[in-house]
């Protein structure tokens, strides 16, 4: 316990630097781990070119509104497409913060840098995650996705915290997206894409709809096109998701 809350990073740094295991299992506050969570983190942890471990993310309060069922469904998506995909080729690109377990040794090397990060010149308060996960891969270990070692995370059930919640991972995204642009030539080509794919599509989206908005002002002509295709593309994945999510 520290004498004053000092933020997630800190308290991080102070428990690794206090600590002597050969792994250091982060959990947040607002998630419980099932039973065999560590015994799981631990088996992929053997091999000594894997640096951290991240388990399934479930919603402990699916059933509380619409919108947490839909994060529910969301978390499921992010987990088994997008870090299901990436652990194939041993680059998980953000390693949550609920529940991922780390090599002590590889984390003592990054510490520094970890601690020390800047944004807009002012010490980081944000993106902890991801960041760690990116040094991680920087320094050449493996990031691994954990399916079957399942923790439940208290999700926001009001539209306004988890739409802050939102724009505060978006900002980390684009962040340490930049910083690890450069990793990408030394991983598969899906990963390239990937990334590409997580960046841009949000940005296109929101050109696509400015653009619409604009013509309809403009030229007083409502665009068919662009509304259906917006439709259409989002159909099509809400619907793969709802099936394989259940």
């Amino acid at each position: 316990l520290l004498p004053s809350n000092v933020g997630k990073r800190k308290a991080q740094i102070a428990a690794i630097r206090r600590s002597f295991g050969d792994l250091v299992l982060n959990v947040d506050s607002d998630t419980e781990i099932a039973p065999d969570v560590v015994s799981k983190l631990v088996c992929k942890m053997q091999d000594p070119a894997v640096g951290a471990a991240m388990g399934q993310l479930t919603a402990s309060n699916r059933n509380d509104s619409w919108l947490t069922r839909l994060i529910d469904m969301e978390y499921w998506l992010a987990c088994n497409e997008e870090r299901a995909a990436q652990t194939r080729f041993g680059a998980v690109m953000c390693c949550c913060g609920p529940c991922a377990m780390y090599r002590r040794s590889a984390l003592m090397l990054l510490l520094d840098q970890y601690e020390t990060q800047f944004f807009r010149g002012k010490p980081s308060d944000f993106g902890e995650d991801r960041h760690l996960t990116i040094l991680m891969l920087k320094a050449g270990f493996r990031t691994e996705y954990v399916p079957d070692a399942v923790a439940a995370t208290v999700v926001p059930d009001r539209l306004l915290p988890y739409l802050r919640q939102q724009l505060r991972w978006a900002r980390s995204t684009y962040r340490d997206t930049l910083l690890g642009l450069h990793l990408l030539p030394g991983l598969d080509r899906y990963l390239t894409l990937d990334v590409l794919g997580q960046n841009l599509g949000p940005l296109l989206l929101a050109i696509s709809s400015i653009a619409a908005l604009a013509q309809l002002a403009l030229t007083d002509s409502v665009p068919w096109w662009t509304g259906l295709t917006i439709v259409a593309m989002t159909m099509i994945r809400c619907s793969v998701a709802a099936l394989r999510a259940g």
